[in-house]
């Protein structure tokens, strides 16, 4: 089995990154003939969450392309062995994964509990990137401005931006989307 390669993709609020992460993922498929899964972490909550996850849901059986769904809002590592060399995994997105694993529980937020969801979310993605030909994760970039006046969002912001070197520094290509435009942030596009 090769190696296989890790692509991280961030941005802001309907950046575009989402359909860039599709994109690029179809375009890998296309080389390698690998099969596209789509590892959804969302969980329709409100209205506006349960449009959105329609919308991608519409937006993947609407093309060419066949993408396998995955839908999995926690712990994403019990799925690693669902996977294989010829897969192509694009989960989505990290900053729901990450809202999921701390508010699945009414565990309180203390520094233990708080290591053990980080490394949860890493465990599983390096997990699953292991098993697969590829995996882009996608993330919101949210660390932007201050995150003054709420311990809870200081904290949150905190564990993501941890999450987020994590992932850049085992990324073989990490790209940030602003205003639906890719730029390269690491790594060597074809």
């Amino acid at each position: 089995m090769g190696a296989s390669s890790l692509i991280f993709i961030t941005g802001g609020v309907r950046s575009g990154k989402s359909s860039f992460a599709e994109r690029k993922a179809v375009e890998i498929a296309s080389i390698t003939g690998g099969q596209l899964n789509y590892l959804a972490t969302g969980v329709p909550s409100d209205p506006e969450m349960k449009e959105r996850i329609e919308k991608h849901q519409h937006d993947r059986e609407a093309g060419s392309n066949r993408w396998k769904t995955v839908e999995q809002s926690v712990q994403i590592e019990e799925l690693a062995n669902d996977f294989s060399a010829e897969d192509i995994i694009l989960l989505d997105c990290v900053t729901t994964l990450l809202n999921n694993e701390l508010f699945s529980s009414e565990q309180k937020w203390d520094e233990c509990f708080l290591e053990t969801v980080k490394e949860n979310i890493i465990t599983g993605i390096t997990s699953i990137k292991k098993r697969t030909g590829t995996m882009i994760v996608v993330s919101n970039e949210v660390l932007n401005e201050p995150l003054l006046g709420n311990e809870m969002v200081f904290t949150y912001g905190r564990l993501l931006g941890q999450i987020h070197q994590y992932l850049v520094k085992e990324a073989d290509q990490v790209f940030l989307v602003e205003a639906g435009i890719p730029i390269v942030m690491k790594g060597v596009t074809r």
